[in-house]
């Protein structure tokens, strides 16, 4: 029945996208407050709550292209102990958190493909949530890594950056922007490719970006997990979507 496979889908991928969301905030939260700022816990942002993290625009344009973003989490870096350290550390946090995740969710993933069955609706639940974990877990990683504010590629190029030329002032400026107009060109143009235009797929460009990074960045965790695995290399390397 497509319709329950659907809905069973579309349940695994909420619960993995509030997850995602919420340890990604969290860690920004957690590193803060290590290094010295307390202004997100005074805000309430060191919590696991995801209603706390989530921001609305963020969690439609994850659900329908599979990238967003969540709330940033408050800082006051004139409070950590080593101000460009702290700022450096806390803005990395949340990619570093989810890389983490990734590396961990994908062995489930595994198990439940290959020792399993696969004839119940446990099972095919259990698919696509390890599945979305995984997925979104790099996706929320890689796409973080773009140097657009308020993304953390952004924080750490501001961490990194002594000086605030007209680049920085740009990003900080349009970024946002930026962001929004490649969001909806990647959504628009999967919208045409799932009509039968397939050619459009070459114009998606926070897809191909995405596809690239993500080959790259999530090469280790298929590597040691699949051979861990007993998979021999060739469908390693044939599984990377390109």
């Amino acid at each position: 029945m497509p319709y329950v496979d659907r809905i069973i889908e579309l349940i695994a991928s909420f619960l993995a996208v509030m997850f995602v969301l919420t340890c990604h905030e969290f860690a920004h939260a957690y590193v803060a407050y290590k290094c010295g700022d307390p202004t997100a816990k005074i805000y309430g942002r060191l919590t696991l709550n995801p209603m706390k993290h989530f921001d609305l625009l963020g969690l439609i344009c994850f659900t329908l292209v599979g990238f967003g973003w969540a709330k940033p989490v408050p800082i006051e870096p004139t409070n950590f102990k080593k101000y460009r350290l702290g700022l450096g550390l806390t803005a990395s946090a949340g990619i570093v958190m989810n890389y983490i995740m990734a590396f961990f969710f994908y062995p489930l993933f595994l198990v439940v493909i290959n020792f399993m069955p696969q004839i119940t609706f446990l099972t095919s639940f259990l698919y696509y949530l390890t599945f979305l974990l995984y997925a979104y877990s790099m996706s929320f990683c890689v796409f973080n890594l773009l140097p657009f504010y308020p993304l953390d590629g952004f924080r750490i190029v501001d961490a990194l950056n002594k000086r605030r030329g007209p680049v920085y002032r740009f990003l900080r400026n349009y970024g946002y922007y930026i962001l929004l107009f490649l969001i909806v060109e990647s959504f628009l143009c999967e919208i045409f490719v799932s009509y039968g235009i397939g050619f459009m797929d070459n114009f998606n460009i926070l897809g191909w970006v995405m596809r690239f990074a993500q080959n790259i960045i999530g090469f280790p965790i298929l590597a040691v997990w699949q051979s861990a695995f007993g998979i021999p290399f060739s469908q390693i390397w044939s599984s990377l979507i390109w």
